[in-house]
C-alpha cells in the first residue's frame, strides 16, 4: 500500500504544508539559544497549539517540532540521551492533532542537519551520520509520523545519509535543501545537481525541493530549476516570508500575508505540488495562502520576470548554473 502522503498526492493537484516552527515558538516565549525540541516533553500543550495553528489555517501537512532533535545537536545541551523520547513525543502530539482534524492531514517528522562537517573537511563519517539520523527516525516512527521530512540540508553527503537512515527505519521520506543568494547550497549544490542526486539514490524521496534560503522569489527560481529538469517527482517549495530584517533586537520577516498568497499561487501554477512557508511564516500567512490556493483560478506557468515582479527582485543575477542566468535585479516591489 502507498504511504499516506503518496495517496494524498495522487488525489490532489497540490498540498499545502505548514509555516515556521521557530517563529511561532519564539512568539510563545521560547528564549533564544534554548532547544525548542525539549518543549515536546516539557510544554506539550504549546506544541499541540503549534500544530493546531497550522491545521486550523488550512495546512494539509505539518512538520513536527523535532528539527534539531538529533544526537549531534542535542549534545550541545547535554540532552543526547533523550533523542528517541523527544522525537517520539513530538510525533505523538502531531498524530493526536492530525487524527482529530476531521480530514486527511499528514504528520511529517522533521529532521534537520546534524550541524557537523563531513570528512575530509570535518570529522563526520557517513556511518556516523546514518546512525544519528536513524536514531531520530526510529523515534519519529514510534510516535506515529506518516513520513520523515529531511530539511535545510546543504551537503549531498548528509542528504545521502538521511536517505539511508529512512531506508533502515522503513519509512517514506521527503527531502529539501536550502539554497542561498547565488542559487546554490552552502556546499555548492545547484538545482540541477540536486535533481541528479535525488534520482541517484537507491530509495529516492516521495517528494523533494527547497526550503528556507533567501526569499520567496529566489526559492521559486530554484524550483523552476528543478522542474526544468523534467523530473516527474513531486516538488516541494517552503519559502521564507520575505527577507529577514534585524529590528529592536529581533529578526523580523517583511513578507506580508498578501505576498505569501501570491507566492503560493505562483508555486502552484509553475507545477510545485507541496507548498508551504519557512521562517517568518505565521498562521496569518497560511490562511492567506490557503484562501488564494482555493479561490484563485489556475494560471499559466509564470516566467522568472513575473516571479520577480510580484515577489521582489532576485538576490543575485545568477541562478546557480551560470553567471548571468535568471532575470537580474529589479526594483523590489512589496505587495500590501
Amino acid at each position: 500500500m502507498p504511504d499516506p502522503l503518496s495517496r494524498l498526492l495522487a488525489q490532489r493537484a497540490w498540498i499545502m504544508a505548514d509555516g515556521a516552527t521557530g517563529t511561532t515558538l519564539f512568539n510563545m516565549g521560547l528564549a533564544a539559544g534554548d532547544p525548542p525540541d525539549l518543549w515536546n516533553l516539557d510544554r506539550p500543550d504549546d506544541i499541540r497549539a503549534l500544530y493546531r495553528g497550522s491545521v486550523g489555517a488550512g495546512s494539509d501537512l505539518f512538520l513536527t517540532n523535532t528539527f534539531g532533535a538529533n544526537a549531534a545537536r542535542l549534545k550541545l545541551h547535554g540532552e543526547q540521551g533523550r533523542v528517541r523520547a523527544i522525537n517520539r513525543a513530538g510525533a505523538a502530539l502531531g498524530r493526536e492533532v492530525a487524527d482529530a482534524a476531521g480530514r486527511p492531514v499528514i504528520v511529517a517528522g522533521s529532521m534537520g542537519p546534524t550541524g557537523e562537517i563531513f570528512e575530509p573537511m570535518g570529522t563526520l563519517t557517513h556511518a556516523a551520520a546514518v546512525e544519528i539520523f536513524h536514531e531520530q527516525a526510529e523515534g519519529l516512527k514510534e510516535g506515529g509520523a506518516d513520513v520523515l521530512w529531511v530539511e535545510t540540508i546543504s551537503a549531498p553527503e548528509e542528504y545521502r545519509a538521511a536517505a539511508e537512515a529512512a531506508r533502515l527505519a522503513g519509512m517514506p521520506w521527503c527531502g529539501t535543501m536550502s539554497f542561498d543568494t547565488a542559487g546554490r547550497t552552502m556546499m555548492g549544490v545547484t538545482a540541477a545537481a540536486m535533481v541528479a542526486l535525488v534520482e541517484s539514490l537507491p530509495n529516492p524521496p516521495v517528494a523533494f525541493g527547497a526550503n528556507c534560503g533567501v526569499g520567496a522569489s529566489d526559492l521559486l527560481r530554484t524550483c523552476a530549476g528543478f522542474l526544468a529538469s523534467g523530473t516527474e517527482r513531486p516538488v516541494i517549495a517552503k519559502g521564507n516570508a520575505g527577507i529577514p530584517k534585524y529590528h529592536d533586537g529581533h529578526i523580523h520577516y517583511d513578507g506580508t500575508p498578501a505576498l505569501m498568497a501570491d507566492y503560493a499561487v505562483l508555486a502552484r501554477d509553475m507545477g510545485v505540488r507541496i507548498i508551504g512557508g519557512c521562517c517568518g511564516t505565521t498562521a496569518d500567512h497560511l490562511r492567506a495562502m490557503r484562501h488564494a490556493l482555493d479561490t484563485v483560478p489556475p494560471g499559466p506557468r509564470p516566467s522568472l520576470d513575473v516571479i520577480a515582479e510580484r515577489l521582489g527582485a532576485f538576490s543575485s543575477a545568477s541562478d546557480g548554473t551560470s553567471e548571468g542566468a535568471g532575470e537580474g535585479r529589479r526594483e523590489r516591489r512589496r505587495r500590501g
